[in-house]
């Protein structure tokens, strides 16, 4: 049966935890092998490409990376076109879009996979990243708790429905107007020393987003005070992670003796994004 990964509650609880025993795998079926996979830019890359390609190379595949400049989604071929060229030539699609709908068109008229690797709307192959470095360094996840400050942005809400599928509390801390629904969120808050108080793990991403640099000003405003420093982790369990999905910057969301500390687990979640996505090919594919 044809699966997309469109968002995180495309899966079931069962799911998720298959998706993640896949990617500790340390010799992965090749199941890519003699085919490739079709990875689509609208948005600038840095880590989605550099580990959505590895994940297709280690599965045996060829990995296609197209900038929106090359293929023009909507100007140049309409999306459900793309979708349907590249089902005809790969095993799956991967897009990193603006607008989530496209992702939903080109989804409806493939006939392999289609994989977001980012929208305006959702970031699933992150909260699969997250979700795979908490449950390294913590063990197991049901009964865990992570707290999220800052932008209820497409990272959190995705980390939402990935927290609420694998049993962690959820907590969110943002500034009034900055709330992402408030469905599957434990606490959700204005005041960031009651979302980290006693939590597991305390996760923040930046304040402007791409597409968001006009708001940057007015945004780091309206941040004052939601900065992860030492004083806010020491609210935290005293064994807490501090994730970021990055790029950081360091001073603003988060303190430099935070990040580059000892309780910083972010530079294993990046690395994590390459397990992660390749986790999920092998489930999507073998379905």
């Amino acid at each position: 049966m044809l699966r997309h990964l469109l968002e995180l509650d495309d899966l079931s609880a069962d799911e998720l935890v298959s998706i993640l025993d896949l990617a500790e795998r340390s010799d992965p079926q090749q199941i890519l092998a003699g085919r490739g996979a079709a990875l689509l830019f609208e948005k600038p890359s840095n880590r989605t490409r550099v580990s959505m390609e590895l994940a297709v190379v280690h599965l045996g595949g060829h990995p296609v990376s197209l900038r929106n400049e090359e293929v023009g989604i909507d100007t140049r071929e309409t999306a459900e076109d793309l979708a349907r060229v590249y089902s005809g030539l790969c095993a799956l699609i991967g897009a990193r879009v603006f607008e989530h709908s496209k992702l939903v068109r080109m989804a409806g008229a493939s006939s392999v996979p289609v994989v977001n690797l980012l929208s305006d709307d959702a970031h699933p192959v992150q909260a699969l990243a997250d979700l795979l470095t908490l449950r390294q360094r913590l063990g197991s996840l049901p009964g865990r708790s992570v707290a999220y400050v800052g932008d209820g942005n497409n990272v959190c809400r995705s980390l939402m429905i990935g927290a609420a599928l694998a049993g962690m509390g959820m907590r969110v801390a943002t500034p009034p107007g900055y709330e992402p629904p408030a469905d599957g969120v434990t606490v959700l808050t204005t005041d960031p020393a009651e979302a980290v108080d006693g939590v597991d793990a305390v996760y923040t991403d930046v304040w402007a987003s791409m597409g968001q640099e006009e708001e940057a000003g007015k945004r780091r405003q309206d941040f004052a005070g939601f900065t992860i420093d030492d004083d806010l982790m020491a609210r935290a369990a005293p064994d807490a992670l501090f994730l970021h999905c990055l790029p950081a910057h360091r001073g603003e969301e988060v303190a430099a003796s935070v990040i580059d500390g000892p309780q910083s687990a972010v530079w294993q979640q990046a690395t994590n994004r390459m397990h992660a996505q390749r986790g999920l090919i092998l489930w999507l594919l073998s379905q």
